[in-house]
């Protein structure tokens, strides 16, 4: 059969192929075309040259991938400022005070492990409250939220203040509990604030903020506003009076891809 011979019976078929299902037609169309050698259907490149994605070894489960930054392995806090934490069994308690990590930080993705204190005392914000400030400025909250009622923009994993966590995934007291937290920094401008704050978390795998927007820093007594700050900042943890337990603590800093100028293929 000769290529005239076979368009023309290429016709029929077309012809034919719209009273049989589409799925079907497809098939059976790409089917002839490529016995005829025709090219009837072009895959659409986007045209955009991306650089290549770096390799990063993930490591274990909730353990650091290799491109992180260790802040806390259970063996000492010299990754933060001087401070007043006890460093013992692998992991670090809170009392005196707040601490600071050394290095600044922007758009990161920041995992750590906390367990409030298995003795109960107290109730609502009293209870196993702590908080972590990204940027020394974005609190999302640590409290033990197990049966224990508060204002629900204020309960663990709440922007605090701001939006409370889109459902309460808190173990019981004593047990440790996780954050995977997904930060996006905000960006100023001539001393005006030009893209908000995003802010993503996971506690205990269980996603309870989706890309939420920040409202402003936090604060206790003023509603949230932004004020023009450096690039980065450091990470605190809070100290608010219990004795909470931190470890495994890491941070990676996020990168933008930019890719290539180029015209997108038709």
């Amino acid at each position: 059969m000769n290529a005239s011979t076979g368009k023309r019976l290429y016709a029929k078929l077309f012809t034919h192929s719209i009273l049989v299902p589409t799925a079907a037609a497809l098939v059976l169309l790409g089917s002839f075309a490529a016995a005829f050698g025709f090219n009837f259907f072009k895959e659409y490149l986007s045209g955009i040259k991306w650089p290549e994605p770096k390799v990063v070894a993930p490591g274990p489960a909730g353990g650091p991938p290799s491109d992180a930054l260790v802040l806390f392995d259970g063996k000492d806090l010299s990754q933060w400022e001087e401070n007043q934490w006890i460093v013992k069994d692998g992991c670090a308690t809170a009392r005196g005070g707040g601490i600071r990590t050394k290095q600044s930080f922007g758009d990161c993705q920041l995992h750590l492990e906390w367990a409030a204190p298995e003795k109960v005392e107290g109730s609502g914000q009293e209870r196993g409250n702590s908080g972590v400030y990204l940027m020394g400025n974005y609190e999302v909250q640590i409290l033990d939220s197990y049966q224990n009622d508060t204002y629900y923009d204020g309960q663990a994993g709440a922007i605090y203040k701001q939006h409370p966590p889109l459902v309460n995934a808190c173990r019981k007291p004593g047990e440790w509990q996780s954050y995977d937290i997904i930060f996006t920094a905000p960006r100023f401008k001539d001393g005006k604030m030009e893209k908000p704050a995003y802010v993503t978390v996971l506690h205990n795998g269980v996603l309870i903020q989706n890309h939420f927007e920040i409202q402003g820093q936090t604060a206790w007594d003023a509603a949230p506003a932004y004020h023009p700050h450096p690039e980065k900042m450091p990470l605190d943890l809070q100290y608010h009076g219990n004795p909470l337990k931190f470890r495994n603590i890491w941070i990676r800093e996020l990168e933008t891809y930019e890719p290539e100028p180029a015209k997108a293929a038709k």
